[in-house]
């Protein structure tokens, strides 16, 4: 395997959007298929910065990213040519669309590189290593889609926490959640409308749960029925 890193740098105040930006955000897309030699292509997200503005809330990162990008090979004895086309949005007081195209050779042996390791460093702790105790995950059908509740039993993260809903289906619309905290119990609430706009059959093994605070954020795979 490979290890690459996509470098952005933004002019000052500006910010760039996580793979789940919010409502008012551009959620970035990645196109590998000029690329050869790849098998597969896997995204290290380090964990995210949380913004408010005119009342909107936005996920993302201030003024600079490196995003870790891990490529296995078709043949590891080749060397690899990864070439991507990247649309993402930036953000300062208003919002456009930007694109650019990227082109490098990957061969063996790699350098090690500082940038993606304190990158990979600040990628979500696991569900173990934030100290989960359980989570329990309540699905009930509304008129237009499912009402997902998540009972999360973790150690406080900070004043302020952000729970953001992911699911495997890029078609659904998450409406950004509503949380509440009493002790160690993190309640959080939120709506899932797909396109055919009626209820439909959640897979809650491929929902990914996160967990914004302080420092790091947490990330939980699957959301399991009480």
């Amino acid at each position: 395997r490979h290890m690459a890193g996509l470098q952005l740098r933004l002019a000052p105040d500006w910010k760039t959007y996580w793979r789940a930006p919010g409502e008012a955000g551009i959620p970035p897309s990645f196109d590998w298929s000029g690329s050869q030699n790849v098998k597969s292509i896997r995204l290290h997200w380090p964990s995210p910065q949380v913004f408010h503005l005119n009342g909107m809330q936005t996920i993302g990162y201030h003024e600079a990213l490196v995003l870790p990008i891990e490529v296995t090979p078709r043949d590891p004895a080749k060397p690899v040519l990864l070439s991507a086309r990247v649309d993402l949005g930036v953000c300062n007081e208003i919002c456009m669309p930007a694109n650019v195209q990227l082109q490098t050779m990957l061969t063996s042996p790699g350098q090690p590189d500082d940038r993606i390791r304190a990158a990979l460093q600040d990628q979500p702790e696991t569900a173990r290593e934030a100290g989960l105790r359980q989570i329990a995950c309540e699905v009930e059908p509304i008129s237009d889609g499912l009402r997902l509740t998540a009972r999360i039993d973790l150690p406080q993260r900070g004043k302020a926490e952000t729970v953001v809903f992911e699911t495997d289906d890029a078609s659904v619309w998450v409406e950004e959640a509503a949380s509440t905290r009493q002790g160690q119990m993190l309640t959080s609430v939120t709506e899932l409308v797909a396109g055919s706009g009626a209820p439909f059959a959640l897979d809650r093994s491929r929902v990914t749960v996160t967990v914004l605070g302080e420092g790091r954020a947490v990330e939980i795979a699957g959301c399991p029925a009480p």
